[in-house]
C-alpha cells in the first residue's frame, strides 16, 4: 500500500466522444478502445509524477520544509556504548529515581499529616 491511487485517471475510450465523420470516429475510437489499458496507463503512471514536478517544481523540501524541525545532536538522546558510559549513566539514573522516591515520601508523609487516620478509640 503506497503512492497515489491513480484509479481517478483511468477513462473508458469507447466513451470519449470523436469527429463527425462516422468513419474516424469508429477509426479513433477502435485505435484507442484496442490500446487503451496498458500504453495509456503506463504513460500515465509515467507523466503524472512529471506533471507534478513541472508545476510544483523540484525543490518542495526548500519551499515546504519547516526550520528546525529536527533537534540537534547536542540536544537529542545519545546511547551510551562504553562500558564507564554505561555506569555513569546507571548512576545518574539510579540518582534521579531515588531522588523521585524522596519526593514521592514527603507528599505522602505531608498529606498522611493533613489527614490523619482515625485511630479505634476514636471509632468506638
Amino acid at each position: 500500500m503506497g503512492g497515489l491511487n491513480l484509479e481517478v485517471f483511468k477513462v473508458r475510450f469507447n466513451q470519449i466522444p470523436g469527429p463527425i465523420d462516422p468513419v474516424l470516429h469508429n477509426y479513433f475510437r477502435d485505435l484507442l478502445t484496442d490500446m487503451a489499458p496498458p500504453p495509456q496507463q503506463f504513460g500515465m503512471y509515467v507523466m503524472f509524477p512529471i506533471g507534478v514536478m513541472y508545476y510544483f517544481g523540484t525543490n518542495l523540501d526548500n519551499r515546504f520544509a519547516v526550520p528546525e524541525f529536527w533537534p540537534k545532536a547536542e540536544h537529542s538522546h545519545k546511547i551510551p556504548f562504553d562500558r564507564d558510559e554505561i555506569k555513569s549513566e546507571y548512576i545518574r539514573l539510579a540518582k534521579r529515581q531515588r531522588a523521585f522516591d524522596e519526593i514521592k515520601r514527603e507528599r505522602e508523609a505531608a498529606q498522611a499529616a493533613q489527614n490523619p487516620a482515625p485511630s479505634n478509640a476514636e471509632q468506638s
